[in-house]
Parts: structure tokens; sequence; C-alpha cells
């Protein structure tokens, strides 16, 4: 363990400056760390190699040393703390877009079902280029609260209604240019939506909008797997999602799985699970099995999958999916804003269940936010503190961080988490001058990060080796704004 020093003054010098001789500036960088959180715990004076596609190549002086062999453009002096990037591992761009708007109490018994009514009114207002421009504000926003990839799970498919789209991927294409125009990392999940409930009722009119056949869903994502690859970037990864278990029939989530599968073994493939307890009931009418149930009945779990929310998961539920190493995904800001209930993240740690966090519906852009009410509404159900530490930490930022970036890096499917050699330089830089930090002891930043405001002391971020925020700023931030203004004015307006 070492201090947090004070910031020293940055500065750029060239190798030749440093190493004694110079090289060509295409091929790689050394980053001189002032403080970093390594895999293996906090360090002082760390130099980290960064190739041309971003990733950390080595670590430490004598990797520095050696990285003069291969050649490298500059050493950068990156005053501050420096800790990895959050996974974000569910995200609904498109309802950054109603955030506050369903704040009102519309009957006694407002709940998760009677906010999806005006969920679906913007679901079918929004088009392509205002989706583009809300995810773009939105993806912006969460680069400057820590999380430097998202998993989008995406369910607007068509243009309206049931009306095919011209381009069957233009509602695509809005995000994935949102995700490059803001310059964060992005898994993209096509979602299967095919029934309104258990049984596979007939979707209604408000859902229309969400459809996709098993065949049309999976056409379109080998397409742009393809695609993908020919792109060659180190940033964009597809996997796929299920909407949910009353959202797609048995045996076409069953079909869809086994094919996805085989486009890609490692796919990342998401799901919601047991969120409601309505949607529990349901299940047990129509099943006879509970949700967790009956998805560990299909015997699909495996490591690649994300199961996101399982807030009404029973303890032999929990381990079936701790047994299948697949990861949960929870959003305490969303599952408090909807009354979903609590997530018993105790005993799925017990387990050694892996747990990670996500935005889902923007009531609160901020890991931070998410990780301090994980802690937090145990302590109120606990009546004790320090409830999420570990033996082996004992910090319960550090903790908390640490394993949500390594298990959110799992359920994106991108090498990110960590600071470690093979892994992309998604960074987070804090300021150590500011007031959030002030007397922050050396294994103290990430306490300081999730519980005491240092959010607000993020400086700068780094994504696959490129600074996208410095001093708090972003190169689109006017823009984006101004066009995000315009758009939410109209669909105000509607």
């Amino acid at each position: 363990m070492v201090a947090i020093l004070a910031p020293a003054h940055t500065c750029s010098q060239s190798l030749s400056e440093n190493l004694g001789t110079t090289y060509d500036t295409a091929k790689m960088t050394i980053y001189r760390l002032q403080s970093a959180y390594l895999p293996q715990g906090w360090a002082r004076d760390v130099r980290v190699t960064v190739d041309a596609q971003g990733m950390i190549t080595a670590i430490g002086a004598a990797e520095a040393e050696q990285s003069r062999v291969a050649g490298a453009s500059e050493i950068e002096h990156v005053a501050g703390v420096v800790v990895p990037g959050m996974p974000n591992a569910h995200s609904h761009a498109f309802q950054r877009a109603m955030a506050g708007n369903a704040e009102h109490r519309t009957g006694a018994r407002d709940s998760f079902w009677t906010w999806r009514q005006t969920m679906y009114a913007l679901a079918n207002r929004i088009g392509p280029q205002d989706l583009q421009v809300v995810a773009t504000q939105l993806f912006i926003e969460m680069l400057k609260a820590g999380y430097t990839s998202v998993a989008e799970f995406h369910y607007l498919h068509r243009a309206f209604g049931d009306t095919p789209a011209s381009n069957p991927n233009v509602l695509w294409e809005a995000i994935g240019s949102a995700a490059r125009d803001a310059g964060i990392a992005l898994t993209f999940l096509p979602t299967l939506y095919q029934s309104s409930d258990f049984g596979g009722q007939q979707l209604k009119a408000e859902q229309r909008r969400f459809f996709l056949s098993t065949d049309e869903f999976l056409r379109a994502i080998e397409t742009r797997i393809g695609v993908e690859h020919r792109a060659g970037t180190n940033t964009l990864r597809t996997g796929a999602a299920f909407h949910s278990l009353r959202a797609v029939p048995l045996d076409q989530l069953r079909r869809a799985a086994e094919a996805l599968h085989g486009i890609d073994a490692a796919m990342p493939v998401h799901i919601h699970v047991a969120e409601q307890m309505l949607e529990v009931r349901s299940c047990e009418r129509e099943t006879g099995r509970r949700p967790v149930e009956l998805l560990l009945d299909q015997a699909l779990l495996t490591r690649h999958w994300c199961v996101v929310h399982a807030t009404h998961a029973t303890a032999a539920e929990l381990q079936g999916i701790a047994d299948a190493d697949a990861v949960i995904c929870v959003s305490i800001s969303t599952e408090a804003n909807l009354g979903d209930g609590f997530f018993d993240a105790p005993l799925f740690q017990q387990m050694d269940g892996r747990l990670c966090v996500g935005s889902d519906s923007q009531a609160t852009v901020s890991p931070s936010e998410e990780l301090r009410w994980l802690e937090y509404q145990q302590r109120l159900r606990e009546k004790r503190r320090g409830v999420l530490a570990a033996q082996n930490e004992s910090h319960v930022g550090t903790r908390l961080w640490r394993d949500a970036a390594r298990n959110g890096a799992r359920a994106i499917g991108q090498p990110v988490g960590q600071i470690a050699v093979g892994s992309r330089a998604d960074w987070l830089v804090l300021d150590a001058s500011h007031p959030a930090m002030a007397g922050a002891a050396a294994d103290g930043a990430l306490d300081r990060l999730l519980f005491a405001g240092a959010d607000k002391a993020i400086r700068d971020v780094m994504v696959s080796g490129r600074w996208v925020v410095k001093d708090h700023r972003h190169a689109a931030d006017d823009q984006s704004r101004t066009n995000f203004a315009r758009v939410m004015d109209n669909l105000s307006a509607g």
C-alpha cells in the first residue's frame, strides 16, 4: 500500500528525453500513472504500455524498459488516482428520454406495470434520429460518471408499430452511431421479444414495434457480426438478449439459444428474470415453475450468460445461477424506482456468485450510486455496516468496484474491468486534489468514490487508449446538449 500523492504537474515527455532513444509514434504510448489500482492492489508510479489498438501490453518499470525494443511514442504522465472504468452491463438507452417523467402518482397502486405505460408511449414515438441524439447524450453522461463500456439491451426493431423498417437495422445503427460519437465501448444486444405474457400470448399493440421472428433475429445478428469482424474494432461486440421468459416462448428460446451458440460460442447472452412478483406468480400459474427455476430447467446458462435482476430468486435458484457460473446484473436505482424489491446480495456473494451493475432505465446514470445503494440496502436490512466487505478485502468500496468491474467485463464480453496486461486501457482518473479526495488513505480512494461523493472527482476518462473526457469535458458536450434539448422538447410536446 502507498499513500496517494498530491497532484504533480502533468506533462508529456518524449522517450528520447527519458530513455535516450526516439521511436515510431504510431506504435504505442507509455503512461506513467501517479497512483493506480492493479489486480494485486494499490501501487504508485506505475508505468503502463498501451499499443495502438488501446490494449495494455506491459506494466511496471522493467516492462516499460523492454518496450523500447518494440518502440513507443512518448511517456505521458497522469496525475491523480487511476482506476478501471466500470462496464455498464444493462442499459435501455431510449429510456433516458423519460427519466423523471413518470414520478407523478397515477393511483393508489402505482407500480412497475403502470410505469410501463409511460415507457410504451415513448417507445412508440421515438424515431432513429431522436434515438441517436438521446443515446449520444446518455453515453456522454455514462463516461463522465465512470462507465467506459455499455451493454445495450435493445428491443426497438421496427419503424413504428408492426411496419418493417426500410432498413431492418436503422434503429440498431442509431445506437452504434451514438456509441462512436460518444467514444464509449458498446456491446450491442439485439433482443428477442415475441409474446406479451407466459403461454405465448399475442403481443399488445404497444409492443408490436419490438417483434422479430426467430429467423429474422438470427439472420440479423449473424450479419451484424460479419460486419463487425470486417470493421476490426475492439470496442464493439455483438451479443444477444431474450427480453424475458414471458416475452419469448420456451421452444423459441431454446432454438435461438442453440443457434446463437453455433454462431459464437462465447457470445454474451442476457435475459430479464424474476424482477417482479406478479411475473413470478404468472409464471407459476402457467408453468408450475418459478421463472429462475424454469430458466435453469432449460440447462442453457453458462459463464457467457447474464441474468438481469433475479430480484425474487430463492436461495436454491441463486445457487443454480452461481453453479452455472453465470453473472447476475442488478440495477438498484431502477429496481428501487420501480418498486421491484431487494436482491439478496450477501447470500449470492456467499455462494461465490458473480455480480455486476447497470443503469437500466437511466433513473440514475452512476456506477457509484448503484454500488453505494447495493451496500446501503443491506445495511438497512441487516442493521449493521460493511455488509458486503470480504475477507480478502475489508474496504467495501474497493471490493464492490473491483468485483463489479471484473464481472461486468465477463457479462459484456469485452477485455476490460482491470488494469492488467491483455486488458483494454479503459481508465478513470480521480483528481487527488478534489475536496472529496482530500486526505484519502492509499487504499481508500474507491471508498471515497462510492461513499464520499468522489464520483465528482472523475476528471479524465480513457477508452481503448484514447482520452474521451479531459478535465471533466467531452468534445461533444455543447452540441450534444443542444441536440438533446431540441429532441426532448419535441418528445415532450407529443
